[in-house]
């Protein structure tokens, strides 16, 4: 008898949830109703999502867990309530689908739910129920925290900046309130004054705090500008804390993931500023007179004015898409002129590893890889672009590649779906034994049977509609024959093609650029698996990966073609 493989699915919402440890209590009861049915669970198959929201699919546990079920590691997945897969019903019922096509049943141990419309239904209205809940309390949270701001509670600020400490209602009496700092208010105090009076610049500033060893709110000695300025422009100093500086959308696409951090987030948003005028104002103890904070705000706005002015947005075609090989930090763009480069005429901008600056880690460089020139590395790159575009070789053998592979074995979902067919059909054979030799009941039999029966006809009637779309990979092999006219198109344009369009090729296809001490790594988003040998250390080493981008690059051509024809 083929024993059942079973996981546990547990998550919380929030970052305080996960802090106070309230998972383990749904972890615990799941491992408990495994262990009643004594079933083994490999740790593996315990997918546990902490602190992240139910209102997104993007979590990493969840992500796992999918993978593991479409390649049929998993039979059975114990679940504590519907609403820890997804809050959105939607998003539930995708769930519960994707996982019934899989072969993996759902158990959840609030109720057991059927295959009956009634069953089916109570779910659904369970599923609405959740997302009606969540979103009445976030709406009810949003009116509280505003008419909280608007009678002027401090509680709603749930921290203070640099000059205060956050007194909370349990510490407070009852009453939040700030409390200042009289060590950090001198600081701030100081700050005002070097900027109102004596005229200074923020870079002044943070030169003269720098060499005075005054200690940030985390214990750095080091200033950054951005702080700074954050400190000049908060109207809390001058007695009014401001509330709804910013609001929450849904997360914005990013290039790539940033260094140390999950490429999926906990909190699948961004942040937008809001306008000035719609700030809620909250009264706090001041710590500079309120001429003083205006005085300060005239004298930024007049060095604004006499600054350089700097151009914002894209400024290098390669912005964004360079990563150290050394330390993991990005590469950034950084001009030098000519009067710092002694013996050359002509001034060079340098793409430069962000851990090389000692300035940003406290006078400390955690990296010693070398800066590399921005001409030269964006015509290397550019160069390889190009020769993946005019060369259709390459791309005809990743999709051949690929042909191959699907006329060889089948595809991870389908042998999931074969998998299953053969556990349910044993599963039926096994049950059909049981009541002939008289083990289970007729009443016990019949409901079984019949659940069995309609969960294999649901598996293969998906291995059927795989089946079909095998058929599809005609339409790749009659891309094979139209490579060359694609490749002779686009070898029109890539000579004419201005900044911009280079740029937007660049992104379509190049997912990242690895830089070490001597090698340069293109990672290409489409291309063969194994990586061609360079000849030399100053050719660029390209490595690619198997995700491809035919047609969004096929798309991408069209829309480029309306500025520059091919």
């Amino acid at each position: 008898m083929d024993e059942v493989q079973v996981g546990i699915y547990a998550r919380v919402s929030s970052e305080q949830q996960s802090d106070a440890k309230t998972i383990e209590s749904q972890v615990r009861e799941l491992r408990a109703r495994v262990a009643e049915l004594g079933l083994p669970l490999p740790p593996e198959h315990e997918f546990i999502d902490d602190g992240y929201s139910g209102a997104t699919l993007i979590r990493p546990a969840l992500e796992r867990l999918r993978d593991v079920a479409a390649a049929g590691g998993l039979d059975r997945i114990f679940v504590h309530c519907p609403d820890r897969l997804a809050r959105n019903y939607a998003h539930q019922v995708l769930l519960l689908e994707e996982l019934l096509r899989a072969g993996v049943e759902v158990v959840f141990l609030n109720r057991e739910v059927g295959q009956t419309p009634e069953d089916q239904l109570l779910l659904q209205v369970q599923g609405m129920i959740s997302e009606y809940e969540r979103a009445k309390i976030m709406e009810r949270s949003r009116r509280g925290k505003r008419h909280a701001a608007h009678v002027g509670t401090v509680s709603v600020l749930s921290g203070a900046p640099y000059g205060y400490r956050y007194v909370s209602k349990h510490d407070g009496a009852g009453e939040a309130r700030f409390d200042i700092l009289l060590e950090e208010a001198r600081v701030v105090r100081q700050v005002f004054t070097w900027v109102g009076r004596d005229r200074c610049s923020i870079g002044e500033v943070c030169r003269r705090l720098t060499a005075a060893k005054e200690r940030t709110r985390t214990g750095k000695t080091v200033w950054d500008r951005a702080t700074v300025r954050d400190m000049l422009h908060n109207p809390a100093y001058k007695g009014v804390a401001a509330f709804g500086k910013t609001r929450l959308e849904p997360l914005r696409p990013r290039l790539r993931a940033q260094r140390g951090r999950p490429l999926q987030p906990r909190r699948a948003v961004s942040t937008q500023d809001v306008p000035r005028e719609d700030w809620m104002s909250i009264p706090v103890p001041a710590l500079v007179d309120e001429a003083l904070f205006e005085a300060v705000q005239e004298q930024l706005g007049e060095n604004q004015q006499r600054a350089r002015l700097g151009k914002r947005g894209a400024r290098y075609l390669l912005q964004g898409l360079l990563v150290c090989g050394q330390c993991g930090y990005a590469f950034y763009g950084k001009a030098i002129s000519p009067s710092a480069r002694k013996g050359h005429p002509r001034a060079y901008a340098y793409y430069r590893c962000i851990g090389a600056d000692a300035y940003r880690f406290g006078g400390v460089r955690l990296c010693w890889n070398k800066q590399v020139r921005t001409d030269l590395l964006e015509e290397a790159v550019w160069n390889e672009v190009c020769a993946l575009l005019e060369d259709p070789t390459r791309l005809e053998q990743e999709y051949r590649q690929r042909l191959q592979t699907s006329e060889q074995e089948p595809s991870p979902e389908l042998r999931g779906f074969l998998a299953s067919q053969g556990r349910l059909r044993q599963g039926i054979a096994r049950l059909i034994d049981s009541y002939a030799e008289g083990t289970i009941e007729k009443a016990e039999f019949e409901p079984r049977i019949k659940r069995m029966r309609e969960r294999l006809a649901q598996v293969q009637e998906h291995i059927r509609q795989i089946q079909d779309e095998a058929s599809l990979e005609q339409e790749l092999r009659l891309i094979l024959g139209r490579l060359e006219t694609f490749a002779a198109k686009v070898r029109e344009g890539l000579h004419d093609a201005d900044w911009l369009t280079r740029r937007e090729l660049i992104r379509t296809l190049v997912k990242r650029v690895e830089i070490d001490e001597e090698q340069v790594h293109v990672i290409f988003r489409v291309g063969p698996q194994t990586p061609p040998s360079p000849s030399d250390h100053h050719s660029p080493c390209l490595h690619y990966c198997g995700r491809s981008v035919w047609a969004a690059l096929r798309r991408s051509c069209f829309r480029w073609g309306e500025v520059h024809p091919f």
